[in-house]
């Protein structure tokens, strides 16, 4: 598929650890677009890690930042968006994610997302706990906290858990192509 033929924002959705960021960079190379992670560019324009901003604004400090960046991103003609797992949380946010285009959400199961952080040795020490569990049991009571704000959002839903980054993208694109012959 041409970067013509991705005539409308990507934006994929899901908890961490369930490929949102290597998603978007096979999509990015298929179609020959640019691509952006929201969270990438939250530690950038702060120069700083989530967690310390965590510790320095709490998670609303935060959340403002993120809805400032994704604010930001859609200003640009950037057509790939890889967002951060808690941007479902804001109304504001998903009214734009609901407005923009197509929201691709991304799942696997709590254990599946358990396995694939613990082998990304910086997940747990780059985001900081969110609730007083820990492991898998945070992830499954955050993901019982999102999964209709995710639901609400998604355009599309796509389950991760037995698939490659590259055959994720696959079926996302075999999505947006059937949706566009339907279309004519």
């Amino acid at each position: 598929m041409s970067t013509s033929r991705l005539h409308q924002r990507l934006l994929l959705i899901g908890y961490r650890g369930t490929g949102k960021t290597t998603v978007a960079t096979h999509l990015a190379d298929k179609t020959g677009s640019q691509w952006i992670d929201t969270d990438t560019e939250i530690i950038r324009l702060a120069d700083c890690s989530i967690e310390k901003l965590f510790e320095r604004e709490g998670e609303a400090g935060f959340r403002d930042r993120e809805t400032s960046v994704l604010r930001g991103v859609l200003a640009t003609p950037c057509p790939i968006i890889a967002c951060g797992g808690g941007i479902v949380l804001r109304e504001d946010n998903r009214q734009l994610l609901e407005a923009v285009g197509t929201t691709v959400w991304l799942q696997a199961s709590p254990e599946t997302l358990y396995a694939r952080i613990q082998q990304d040795g910086q997940s747990w020490e780059q985001r900081p706990p969110l609730t007083n569990l820990t492991g898998k049991d945070e992830i499954k009571a955050i993901l019982n906290e999102r999964k209709a704000l995710y639901h609400q959002c998604a355009t599309i839903i796509v389950d991760t858990e037995t698939k490659t980054a590259e055959q994720v993208a696959e079926e996302i694109l075999k999505h947006l192509q059937n949706e566009a012959q339907s279309e004519i």
